[in-house]
């Protein structure tokens, strides 16, 4: 019998690249939204994976699906397809905007995919130069080095020189610039719908939709970056279907496999056909684990049921962020749809969201930061009302502590 080898929360410092500064303990397993560390402490996780636990942990629909197809095929490469993948595109093709789909690993993945495409589109389109890309100031679109570019904040890209050209970043949410900066030789541009990492910030109606006119007008691909918003998380299966405005490529990732890793790239007919055989590729993308996955998963979060239920949870968490807040005087506001969650600190507290998630972690409740002034929430999208009621009591808590120093 394999003896188990014993590690510590110091194996970390002294094994890993230093690119993470993870929490002091070690976590070994969970159910639904508890989870548990080595010394059998219990979290209520609202941090889920950072929007990727849509179902919590070890929930049975995925936890059946990932048994029963790693008893049939795991791994084939993209010279050879599977039933899973062609079930999986199906559903995304039956229930989006989308033709056609490609599949890979991760959110990260499928961004560069998409840009690559669209500067495929714009080099095909043979109108001179048009590869430039408009981003936004303070988006994520991941850590490859064409995406950590295309992301508005420079302190992830700025060691990295130099970085791949031909993207400008204007203001989120500034119609005006938008407009001036979209011109004719603008192969694409990308944008969440919310911006997550950014400090959880909507993007207007209206400036999306005039994204989408101005797109039109000059040739443009526009891009939807849905790796945090998609899969239900916004009480929508994708936050697009909410603005009245359809993309022409949507990236979607995180919760698609809710804990598996697996990404992909939507988009149609009238783009797809601009990449051809070995364009583009990857090892692992569309294999039949994870594609089997996250079609059984799909089609649980894919019913009204639980979309409608996350719209019941974003009004419960906010009620009763509400409540605290009339206790503590410590938020500004409270941004985000469905649930993903932003709670913004009045300007007195700025910087210290960091200090109020470390507190939370250490009176039992996980949460995530969205930049220093905005703590963030992006539980189970079925989390239980009763562990929302328990989490908040222990997010109290640590507010209590945070308020009392």
């Amino acid at each position: 019998m394999t003896m188990v080898q014993q590690v510590t929360r110091q194996d970390f410092n002294e094994l890993m690249v230093p690119i993470y500064a993870p929490a002091d303990f070690v976590l070994v397993r969970g159910e639904g939204s508890r989870i548990w560390d080595q010394n059998d402490n219990e979290y209520i996780d609202f941090a889920g994976g950072i929007a990727v636990n849509g179902l919590g942990h070890a929930h049975p629909v995925a936890l059946n699906a990932l048994t029963e197809q790693a008893q049939k095929l795991w791994h084939l490469g993209n010279g050879y397809t599977n039933e899973p993948v062609l079930r999986l595109a199906k559903q995304l093709v039956t229930h989006t905007f989308a033709d056609k789909v490609f599949f890979c690993n991760s959110g990260a993945e499928a961004n560069e995919a998409a840009l690559k495409l669209a500067r495929k589109v714009g080099l095909d389109q043979g109108k001179g130069d048009k590869s430039k890309i408009i981003a936004f100031k303070n988006a994520f679109h991941g850590r490859t080095l064409f995406t950590v570019t295309a992301g508005g904040q420079p302190k992830y890209s700025q060691d990295f020189a130099p970085l791949p050209q031909g993207i400008e970043h204007i203001a989120f949410n500034d119609i005006e610039a938008a407009r001036a900066a979209i011109d004719d030789h603008t192969c694409a541009v990308i944008v969440e719908p919310i911006q997550g990492e950014g400090g959880v910030i909507d993007a207007t109606p209206e400036f999306l939709q005039a994204l989408r006119q101005r797109c039109d007008e000059t040739g443009a691909v526009l891009i939807f970056d849905e790796v945090q918003t998609g899969m239900g998380r916004t009480g929508a299966l994708y936050a697009y279907m909410n603005t009245g405005v359809t993309p022409d490529i949507l990236t979607t990732a995180k919760a698609l496999g809710a804990g598996f890793p697996i990404g992909a790239m939507l988009t149609t007919n009238k783009f797809a056909q601009h990449f051809s055989v070995g364009d583009h590729g990857t090892t692992y993308g569309g294999n039949p684990l994870a594609t089997a996955i996250a079609g059984a998963v799909f089609e649980f979060i894919n019913r009204e049921e639980i979309l409608t239920g996350v719209k019941q949870r974003h009004q419960a968490f906010v009620d009763g962020l509400n409540e605290l807040n009339e206790k503590y005087q410590l938020f500004e506001e409270i941004r985000g749809q469905g649930l993903l969650l932003g709670i913004v600190l009045k300007p007195e507290y700025a910087g210290k969201a960091k200090d109020i998630v470390q507190l939370a972690s250490e009176e039992g409740l996980l949460a995530l930061v969205a930049g220093p002034n905005v703590v963030r929430f992006t539980p189970s999208l079925i989390i239980p009302q009763q562990d929302i009621t328990e989490g908040l009591k222990r997010f109290g808590q640590a507010l209590a502590r945070f308020k009392s120093k």
